[in-house]
């Protein structure tokens, strides 16, 4: 049998096939689930040695290998390592390449939970946090310091959707000695492939699109050839590991995700462009749309949108905000997003210093799922009636 080299196929192509050779198991397309903790050895001196592959379920199996390579094909990475969240893809680098006395860049847009560990373990374990314009690019030079040893990036900013300029910003990150991460949650590899761009570490909470069924929890993080062995230590000393089955639900949804990710995106964009001419809308937040302040920036480096944007209602507050949300019949009311129903929550930004607006009324975040758009705008347009009417 041939081998099977899926490199220069088309990204459908590739989702389809890699991360598993079904002749190593049989013929069977699918990865086997291994449940493992002790995997024994041969003899003595293969023990001592650890002169096999696997030597313990936390440091891999062929269903974490099927995953990881599967990853690790699509970012083009020297390595995948994958935790239970997709906070802890977050946390997990972070410790990894931050000491005490470090100075670290975070986006002033950034998900909200990274803030809250910033604030709190990486500010108690005596690493300085500054936060950064989304629009700073190329400027966040200004802000590097001798001991600023990472820069961590999100783009699309997280619920507003901010766009920044990785490309600039990895060549200041890199001429000051620091290293660049980057949540590339909303994107994916299809649409944006970060370390083509001079980011370091690629985070993504995988129970978003790859897992994409609202059923799993997990993260996956992918390192360049320099940071790899770092990121993996770290890892392994801090004894995270994920689940077989979760591995292979994420798994198994990587499989179409290719095809889901088109449907999230042309239904995001025909309700995004109709939502500008609605009334009671003051502003779409999506930086697929020419009106979007960011939207160059996008269109230069991403090849595609997801599903999630937010909107600004015209005026008013908390109370059109829960009218809007409350009058909603087939959006959910709840957090995460890339599964195949739709949600809409309502944007916390008091937490932020710089990326806060102003807007001219509430922030809603809608996460497009899978049905049909007709059905969808008809419940908008039902939250936007009621928004109108709140008193």
């Amino acid at each position: 049998m041939a081998s099977r080299d899926f490199s220069k196929t088309g990204i459908n192509t590739r989702l389809a096939h890699t991360g598993n050779d079904p002749h190593a198991y049989h013929g069977f397309v699918n990865p086997p689930v291994v449940h493992a903790s002790t995997v024994l050895f041969p003899d003595a001196h293969t023990m001592a040695t650890r002169g096999q592959k696997y030597t313990y379920g936390t440091h891999g199996t062929p269903t974490t290998d099927a995953l990881a390579l599967a990853i690790d094909t699509l970012e083009g990475s020297a390595g995948t390592i994958m935790v239970p969240s997709g906070l802890a893809a977050v946390t997990v680098p972070l410790l990894a390449f931050l000491s005490a006395g470090d100075h670290v860049l975070i986006v002033d847009s950034v998900y909200g939970p990274t803030r809250r560990f910033a604030d709190s373990m990486l500010s108690r374990l005596g690493v300085e946090v500054e936060y950064y314009d989304p629009e700073i690019g190329g400027g966040i030079s200004a802000l590097m310091r001798k001991n600023t040893k990472v820069v961590f990036t999100e783009s699309p900013g997280s619920n507003t959707f901010e766009i920044q300029d990785i490309p600039a910003i990895a060549d200041a990150a890199h001429a000051g000695g620091a290293i660049v991460m980057m949540d590339n949650t909303w994107a994916t590899p299809l649409y944006f492939r970060a370390l083509d761009f001079g980011v370091d570490i690629t985070i993504h909470a995988a129970t978003k699109y790859p897992a994409g069924h609202s059923d799993v929890l997990l993260g996956t993080v992918s390192a360049n050839e320099a940071c790899w062995s770092q990121l993996l230590d770290a890892y392994t000393n801090l004894g995270m590991c994920v689940g077989p089955d979760d591995v292979y639900q994420v798994l198994r949804g990587l499989r179409t995700m290719g095809v889901r990710l088109e449907r999230h995106q042309q239904s995001a964009f025909d309700i995004a462009r109709w939502l500008e001419s609605q009334a009671g809308v003051a502003q779409v937040l999506h930086p697929g749309l020419a009106s979007h302040p960011g939207h160059a920036l996008w269109k230069r480096d991403f090849s595609g949108a997801s599903g999630i944007f937010s909107i600004v209602l015209s005026g008013g507050g908390q109370a059109e905000a829960h009218a809007f949300l409350d009058a909603l019949k087939i959006f959910g009311l709840g957090y995460s997003w890339g599964g195949y129903e739709s949600l809409a929550v309502n944007v916390y930004l008091g937490d932020r210093t710089i990326a806060r607006g102003p807007y001219e009324g509430p922030v809603l975040r809608l996460q497009i799922g899978l049905e049909d758009v007709a059905d969808l705008k008809m419940d908008i347009a039902r939250g936007l009636t009621a928004a109108r009417n709140a008193t």
